[in-house]
């Protein structure tokens, strides 16, 4: 375990970690956490994608009698998409369907949601440059972009 913790501080010292990307891609939004969710919700039901859920991650926290600010989780694809990558690897499964979190932090409201290519393309059975990759990615930027400043 001292031989993990070595490691980590070394590539952290190097620049070779960079801490808090781990291929997550965040944007400052141009609304409130509700207004920004409410929006990508309405221009991804307006383009066909299906809604699974959105988990109100703020008002959890509140009922515990804790308070983290706004943050909401949406769960969201489009089987057409999504069936393909979990055929290539089931264990795609564990992250499809995609997430886009909104969340305040410090004043501002801010995207985040994982590249796709980072998210599956370490998995054995999913090709970096599969089709369905490309797809998720341009989804992701096209609606997170709309709603961004």
């Amino acid at each position: 375990m001292k031989l993990f913790a070595a490691i980590g501080f070394i590539l952290a010292m190097t620049g070779a970690v960079m801490a808090g990307d781990n291929g997550i891609e965040r944007k400052k939004a141009a609304a409130g956490v509700v207004e920004t969710m409410d929006q990508l919700v309405a221009a991804m039901e307006g383009a066909g994608l299906k809604i699974f859920a959105r988990v109100d991650h703020g008002a959890g926290a509140q009922s515990i009698g804790e308070d983290i600010g706004a943050s909401q989780l949406l769960i969201f694809g489009n089987p057409k998409v999504g069936t393909p990558a979990i055929k290539d690897d089931p264990v795609s499964g564990l992250f499809l369907p995609l997430k886009v979190l909104v969340y305040e932090d410090g004043g501002q409201t801010w995207i985040a949601y994982q590249k796709p290519v980072d998210m599956l393309g370490p998995l054995g059975g999913v090709a970096e440059d599969a089709p369905y990759i490309n797809v998720m990615t341009g989804a992701l930027g096209k609606f997170t972009d709309a709603v961004a400043e």
